[in-house]
């Protein structure tokens, strides 16, 4: 099974806007490949993708799942490892760490709704890791359906060069079928099989000019791909092959500069068949994609890994999801070189070799075991015990460190409590289990309060996790009110001399540090500790010029406010002195840490808050209302659109401190007619009479507790 030809396998995912159909989608894409014998609908629950209950009752993606199917596409047999990837903006960490070990994405868009706030994000992802895309406009039976106006969007929203493949026979009830650009033939599928016979007809005569036009507007994109076929174009356009306009489209899709269209209606049943038809044409094969790149973490130089078994091992685990049968099971992409069952992998992270003691082939969430996962494969292991999402597995004599994601900060908290006390040990195991599977979500204990402190992306992510608490671990939780997470930052640069001595009997503690303690340069853009070091003479010996910048750094967890983190600093080591006995590293750091307080302290502190980009959907008759609501929450309105349907988006930016509830609200004022959508944007600083409110409230639960 390992050894099968790389380019007939397809890495993709499926990606989108909540509710524009990604699950039922690959619902059909299971039925028509022969995975399952029944197809599973997501409003009856009974979706196979969505395995989880949690996903079954609301009707969500929450977790991507991964299938592998095969499909005959001319007289070849492709591989299609297909992820589901959640569409709902709180999960945007399982989409982009999908998309980092994917070679090719559907992206999916409602013909109603077209190109919405958070297929836009998930467009950016793709773009960001380089991930071609088909695009597939689903619902065309909807009221309000068109085609042709969700491709006008892809241009103006996206940017994107979408060509049509295909266009639809009707739209809304009177959708029958479509018409391929490429065999120029209608399809038509009968509903009594489900969907699964479809019959291939000549092109209905009221179409003829319609469906002429955009053929050739498909063969002018892609001519300009491949210059014979333009050559071809020009001079005898009847002679050109199918097989020909197939290689150029591919070839414009692979070099991301050509997004082909199709259509269908997965809840109809029709136009499934020819979307996998396409995945297999148009999307790259691990053998397209370029050559995987990575650091050697001894000697820090690049190098890259060609998509071969010949190669030393390297993948990427992009996942790690808790199975109630076997256990701990990380999922991984494996780029050069295959992982065999049984045999031990190094863990570059950790430094230690770890044993894979049984491999599967995942099919939503059931398991077929396998022997070894070969280059280009995606496929799911247990038996590891310490590895973390992002990390990279590889041999041990050729290590190497693949790019590994960066995940957003939570934005919002709440402290939770098992119901009765004899749970709190069910309460951090579950806790840590669901840390280790989603890299957005993060627990810790308030130094201040001692409660147990959650923190994600949004109500809905942290909603979730307790569901899953109670479903998985047993543990029911009570909740505190939603906390924000606030920053913290300096505003003005102070130069501080800062000495730490401390005599006991017997050898004493000295360090003397002056630093200069403010805001960032304006190109330091990663975040976090701007350390400079400008020390002349060996004043601070070279050995304890770390433990000053370590000081630093955990001090920054801290602020002088209100105890919440720094994101970033810029310390200046100017000079100082030491003692030839009593000074040591630690002495160095504490003194660090006592020197950022007193710094922070006069160096203009300021509270920083988390701002949300909101759009919200809502009938022309609402919109005073809606917009009269966001003033009230301090939200700025940045922009309005209207859409066919006679709505109007409202674009705004939004404290999340004011946005708590605000889904109920926004029913409220538009009789549930208005649909909202938020992510996050940045931080900002706070006004001075906001941010003593905020202060006195944290500064009020403190002393409750004491």
């Amino acid at each position: 099974m390992a050894n099968q030809n790389l380019n007939l396998t397809r890495n993709i995912g499926i990606m989108a806007h909540i509710d524009a159909g990604k699950t039922t989608t690959s619902e059909r894409i299971l039925y028509y490949t022969g995975l399952t014998h029944k197809i599973g609908e997501v409003h009856d629950g009974a979706a196979t993708m969505d395995w989880m209950e949690e996903e079954q009752e609301r009707g969500i993606t929450i977790t991507s799942a991964a299938t592998t199917c095969h499909w005959k596409w001319n007289d070849n047999t492709y591989k299609i490892n297909l992820i589901d990837t959640p569409g709902h903006v709180d999960f945007t960490a399982e989409v982009e760490r999908s998309l980092r070990v994917l070679d090719g994405a559907v992206a999916t868009y409602a013909a109603v709704g077209g190109v919405e706030p958070q297929s836009e994000t998930v467009w950016r992802q793709a773009e960001k890791y380089g991930v071609p895309c088909l695009a597939y406009v689903n619902k065309m039976d909807r009221s309000g359906a068109d085609f042709f106006d969700v491709m006008n969007q892809m241009i103006e929203k996206l940017g994107a060069n979408p060509c049509p493949v295909m266009i639809p026979i009707g739209a809304e009830e009177n959708f029958k079928g479509i018409v391929d650009l490429i065999k120029m033939k209608a399809i038509y599928w009968h509903d009594e099989s489900m969907g699964s016979e479809y019959e291939v007809d000549d092109i209905p005569a009221d179409m003829a000019d319609q469906a002429q036009e955009w053929h050739d507007k498909m063969i002018e994109n892609a001519a300009s791909f491949d210059d014979a076929l333009m050559e071809k174009y020009f001079n005898d356009a009847s002679s050109i092959t199918e097989e020909e306009i197939i290689a150029a489209i591919r070839k414009g899709t692979v070099a991301h500069e050509l997004v082909p269209m199709t259509c269908g209606s997965s809840f109809k049943n029709k136009g499934v068949q020819p979307l996998l038809d396409y995945i297999c044409a148009f999307l790259p094969s691990p053998l397209d994609t370029p050559n995987i790149a990575g650091t050697n973490p001894e000697t820090g130089a690049e190098e890259d890994r060609r998509p071969s078994e010949d190669e030393a091992t390297s993948a990427l685990a992009f996942k790690i999801a808790t199975d109630p049968y076997v256990g701990r099971l990380v999922y991984f992409r494996v780029y050069s070189g295959k992982v065999a069952a049984g045999s031990y992998i190094y863990n570059t992270r950790s430094g230690k070799k770890e044993r894979v003691s049984r491999l599967f082939q995942m099919f939503s969430n059931k398991q077929n075991p396998v022997e070894e996962i070969g280059a280009g494969d995606i496929g799911a292991g247990v038996g590891f015990k310490d590895i973390h999402t992002g990390d990279t597995l590889c041999d041990e004599n050729h290590p190497i460190v693949l790019e590994s994601m960066d995940f957003p900060d939570p934005v919002i908290g709440i402290a939770v409590e098992p119901k009765t006390q004899k749970d709190m040990e069910k309460l951090s195991n579950g806790l840590a289990k669901l840390a280790e599977e989603d890299p957005t979500f993060r627990v810790h204990t308030d130094e201040q309060t001692g409660q147990t402190v959650i923190e994600g992306m949004g109500e809905l992510h942290l909603d979730i996790i307790l569901e899953r608490l109670k479903r998985e671990f047993k543990v029911e939780c009570n909740q505190g009110r939603p906390q924000v997470a606030y920053k913290e930052a300096i505003t003005q640069t102070v130069e501080l001399r800062e000495v730490y001595k401390k005599q006991t009997g017997g050898r004493g503690k000295f360090a003397d540090i002056i630093v200069t303690v403010g805001p960032v340069d304006p190109d330091f853009t990663q975040g976090g500790l701007q350390f400079v070091d400008e020390v002349k003479g060996g004043n601070v010996p070279k050995e304890y010029i770390p433990s000053v910048q370590k000081g630093f750094t955990t001090a920054m967890k801290s602020g002088v406010l209100a105890g919440y983190p720094l994101d970033s600093l810029k310390v200046v080591l100017k000079d100082g002195s030491y003692h030839p006995v009593d000074s040591d590293q630690l002495s160095f750091e504490i003194c660090a840490i006592s020197a950022y307080k007193k710094a922070c302290e006069k160096a203009g502190p300021t509270l920083l808050e988390p701002i949300m980009k909101l759009e919200v959907v809502t009938p022309e008759e609402n919109m005073g209302d809606v917009i009269g609501d966001l003033n009230k929450r301090r939200g700025q309105v940045e922009g309005m659109e209207s859409t066919k349907s006679g709505s109007r988006i409202v674009k705004a930016m939004v404290p999340l401190s004011e946005m708590f509830g605000y889904v109920t609200a926004l029913r409220t004022i538009t009789s549930g007619r208005a649909t909202s959508s938020m992510t996050y944007d940045h931080h900002t600083a706070v006004s001075p009479t906001i941010a003593r409110t905020i202060l006195e409230e944290v500064k009020g639960r403190v002393e409750l507790i004491k």
